[in-house]
């Protein structure tokens, strides 16, 4: 089968595409035809080395695919050659990854697409879906009538963390540049502030006039000291992005507050806890409230090149499309 794959660890000009064995299911295993798979920014961490992981080598990138159920292992039970169906956890902790024609896929992080949702459009939000929704329910403990903050509410993982807040029940105010704000509202959003305005802590904290509670910055700035300020007793901070950050960490205001600052990669999640993000991705997805703002169609030949765009910010919010 035809796969991009690396042969060790580096930078994106090292993923060779060529013709690999056919992986076989275990027991508990789907062998699955693979319609779509995308980049994200972890298939960078884990193909470059940043992100320490297990890897088989050869090693076929990627973490997301939607496809077709081809075999099933011997200990599967509950789907059937022809379904359609989605991971978005492959490509790290040994497992194989998605780019490729056929990708082996636990039984237990395999999920059915729902009837009428276009594979191309759900390969592209499955991986911010699922850290929007890990992130604002499972570390973020979102309750209904909470107030959130999504600095960068019009991104991948912004859009779909303003869509399921509102949808949750929150008052979510966005951060976005004045041409995205529309954009940010019909998500659900209550209230759009630019985010180049020089006073935007200050508009923050009059438009959150009782605090914040769930503050999420998607961009990985991380500038704290400001934020916790923002932020009602027990309001939380989750940490998504910006490895690289080095934020000054206000301890007294922390503590003296009972606020919180939350660590969150979607790597470590559970397959329990991957399993109740796709229950709630899936109802978005048969609602039509989860769709990327462009895609840009590529084939299985210009891997690398996704990579590389992703990794210099040529993207600009666009979604990789590739139909191995």
């Amino acid at each position: 089968m035809r796969a991009a794959y690396i042969e060790r660890p580096g930078p994106a000009a090292d993923i060779l595409i060529g013709d690999l064995p056919t992986p076989r299911p275990g027991p508990t295993d789907v062998l699955v035809d693979v319609l779509a798979t995308t980049v994200n920014p972890v298939d960078t961490f884990v193909r470059s080395g940043a992100y320490r992981t297990a890897l088989p080598l050869p090693f076929v990138v990627g973490r997301d695919l939607v496809g077709r159920v081809a075999e099933a292992g011997p200990g599967v039970t509950g789907f059937r050659a022809g379904e359609l169906v989605w991971c978005n956890s492959l490509g790290h902790d040994g497992r194989q990854g998605s780019a490729a024609e056929r990708a082996v896929v636990p039984v237990d992080r395999l999920y059915r697409l729902p009837a009428g949702v276009d594979p191309a459009t759900a390969v592209t939000v499955l991986h911010p879906a699922a850290t929007a929704y890990l992130a604002l329910f499972v570390h973020g403990r979102l309750r209904p009538g909470e107030t959130v903050v999504v600095a960068g509410g019009a991104g991948n993982v912004g859009t779909s963390l303003v869509a399921l807040a509102a949808t949750a029940g929150a008052r979510v105010v966005a951060t976005a540049s004045a041409a995205d704000a529309d954009r940010c509202r019909r998500n659900g959003a209550a209230e759009v502030l630019d985010y180049r305005t020089s006073d935007l802590v200050d508009r923050l904290r009059s438009t959150c006039p009782d605090g914040v509670d769930v503050y999420l910055d998607t961009a990985g700035r991380n500038e704290l000291e400001p934020v916790i300020d923002l932020l009602a007793p027990r309001g939380r901070v989750v940490l998504l992005a910006g490895g690289a950050a080095r934020p000054v960490l206000p301890v007294g205001a922390l503590y003296q507050n009972d606020r919180a600052v939350i660590g969150f990669v979607i790597s470590r999640a559970t397959v329990d806890e991957l399993a109740e993000a796709a229950r709630t991705v899936n109802r978005m997805l048969a609602a039509g409230r989860l769709a990327p703002r462009e895609t840009l169609p590529l084939p299985l030949s210009a891997m690398g090149e996704a990579h590389r765009m992703l990794e210099q910010g040529e993207l600009r919010g666009r979604r990789v499309v590739i139909h191995p």
